[in-house]
């Protein structure tokens, strides 16, 4: 049996990491408690809505940072791999959390469009600046990670998309000063409640894939199968698996048969060029291989265990 490991990530950025989310929280914390008492003062579901998204922004940033911290935790006899998919785990709780807040959004925004109130647009529109402000500041804390890590993608989309919400609750704000259109604030807060379904739905679906052992979309097994097959050594792959771990790390393991009873020293070089194409063509870092000759076992290449 043989593996290969690759990593990319340093423990430096892995704190860079942390302390930018500890500030994303601490921000979040002072814009929702701004925007609770902004929407109770002034009456404006639009700006509690928003609030609730960011109260909920504040969650997943806790989840996110926890998550951020127990990866960084060493392997143990009880837990072999680790909290390598803590991350993982918190982008699905992450992306839950967005749709669950959008639902309740919709129910709230439909009952206040059947009866709108008058709303004190001024302090809609000052608390929505500042939410603007915060979010945007947090969302470029958190952009860069957010290309290569499922975990800050799903804190970046909470703060990205409250943002969002933040500058559609401040054309609102201005349309009810200006125009008495105070019927806006449900249609936004409906408006906004949908764009989160939107943006927490894929989030949700890779995230769930992941946590199933899915084989990554851009895997492909069958490829794989017959260029190692192609080996003259080998006759047979079969029982493969392929699966993601986590943002670093898509595992390969399969039965190989081969054509003679080879000795070590021969399986480990044919090894060593199994792992070096599996992982400069398809990026799998993680190669396990189980050695055969002539044994009487199932030969297809999927095999329910």
């Amino acid at each position: 049996m043989g593996h290969n490991h690759s990593h990319n990530h340093s423990h430096s950025h892995n704190d860079l990491k942390g302390r930018n989310l500890f500030i994303s929280i601490l921000l979040n914390i002072l814009i929702t408690v701004s925007q609770v008492i902004g929407g109770v003062v002034s009456g404006s579901l639009a700006l509690l809505s928003d609030a609730l998204h960011n109260f909920s922004d504040v969650l997943s940033l806790v989840v996110s940072y926890i998550a951020n911290k127990l990866s960084k935790k060493k392997a143990s006899i009880h837990r072999t791999f680790g909290y390598k998919r803590a991350e993982i785990l918190a982008a699905f709780i992450n992306a839950s959390t967005l749709i669950i807040v959008a639902v309740l959004l919709i129910i709230e925004a439909i009952k206040r469009f059947q009866n709108p109130q008058e709303i004190e647009s001024n302090l809609v529109i000052w608390l929505s600046l500042i939410a603007i402000l915060g979010n945007g500041f947090s969302v470029l804390l958190l952009k860069k990670d957010a290309e290569a890590n499922m975990n800050m993608k799903s804190a970046y989309l909470h703060l990205f998309t409250d943002m969002m919400a933040s500058v559609a609750v401040l054309v609102g704000g201005l349309l009810m000063k200006y125009y008495g259109m105070f019927w806006v604030d449900s249609v936004l807060t409906f408006a906004i409640a949908i764009y989160l379904i939107w943006m927490g739905f894929d989030l949700l679906k890779n995230s769930t894939k992941v946590l199933m052992l899915f084989t990554p979309d851009d895997i492909p097994i069958q490829k794989i199968v017959d260029e190692i097959n192609a080996f003259k050594s080998i006759k047979n792959v079969h029982h493969v698996h392929v699966w993601q771990l986590n943002e670093d790390e898509i595992h390969l393991e399969a039965h190989i048969d081969f054509n003679n009873n080879i000795t070590l020293s021969e399986f480990d070089i044919i090894l060593h060029k199994i792992e070096n194409l599996v992982f400069n063509k398809y990026d799998i870092n993680h190669v396990n291989i189980q050695p055969e000759f002539g044994k009487d076992d199932a030969k297809e290449v999927i095999v329910q265990d």
